[in-house]
C-alpha cells in the first residue's frame, strides 16, 4: 500500500507474525509495511489513520475488527493468535518480541532444512508459531538426539513430526489445520 511503511515488517500492526509467515519465510511477501508487493489492508489504513504503530496503541483497540479474530481458521497460521500475540509484545517488549519471533523464524529454517520432506513445512510453521518459546527451543536438540544421521529424509521427517506432535499434545495444542467450511453454491432455479 503506498505509503505504508514501518521499521519493523516482521510483527504487523494487528498481530499478525509475519515472520513465522510461509509467504515471508519463502520470500514472497515482505511483511506488514514493508514496501513493495504489500496489498490493500484496511487494518493499515486505519493504523495510518490513527497514527499507531500497533492496533494496541489505538485508544479503540479491540475495536469490531477483532471480534473472533482467534477463532478464525488456521489455515493461515499466523492469524491464528493475533490478540494473545498483540498482548505478548505489549507485556515483554518490541525489542524482545521480535528477538523472539527471529529465534522461532530460525528453529523453522533449521526444521525445513533438516526434516522437510516435501510435506511438513505447515506442520513446521504451526509448531514454531503456537508452541512456548521453550519448547521451540528444544525442538532442535531434542530431534538430535532421537533422529539417527543413516536415516533417509522421510524417516527423519517421520520422526521429527512425532515430536513435535508429542510436545504439541503435552501443552494440549492442536497442530491440524482447521480451515472455514466452504460457502455452499447457489443453487440454479428452475
Amino acid at each position: 500500500m503506498k505509503g505504508f511503511v514501518r521499521e519493523h515488517p516482521a510483527f504487523s500492526l494487528c498481530g499478525l507474525n509475519c515472520a513465522l509467515c510461509g509467504l515471508h519465510l519463502g520470500g514472497h511477501c515482505p511483511g506488514c509495511g514493508g514496501g513493495e508487493g504489500n496489498q490493500s489492508c484496511a487494518l493499515a489504513r486505519c493504523g495510518m489513520a490513527h497514527g499507531v504503530a500497533y492496533c494496541t496503541d489505538c485508544p479503540l483497540y479491540p475495536c469490531a475488527r477483532y471480534e473472533g479474530a482467534d477463532e478464525e481458521d488456521n489455515s493461515f497460521i499466523s492469524t491464528m493468535h493475533r490478540r494473545q500475540d498483540l498482548s505478548r509484545m505489549a507485556a515483554v517488549g518490541e525489542t524482545a518480541y521480535l528477538e523472539q519471533l527471529s529465534e522461532r523464524a530460525e528453529v523453522y529454517r533449521a526444521l525445513e532444512a533438516r526434516y522437510n520432506d516435501g510435506r511438513r513445512k505447515t506442520l513446521f510453521r504451526q509448531a514454531v508459531n503456537l508452541l512456548p518459546l521453550e519448547d521451540v527451543r528444544a525442538l532442535l536438540p531434542a530431534l538430535e538426539a532421537e533422529v539417527r544421521a543413516d536415516e533417509d529424509v522421510k524417516s527423519r521427517a517421520a520422526r521429527a513430526a512425532a515430536c513435535i506432535a508429542k510436545r504439541a499434545e503435552q501443552q494440549g495444542i492442536s497442530l491440524k489445520t482447521r480451515k472455514k467450511p466452504a460457502q455452499p453454491s447457489p443453487t440454479p432455479e428452475e
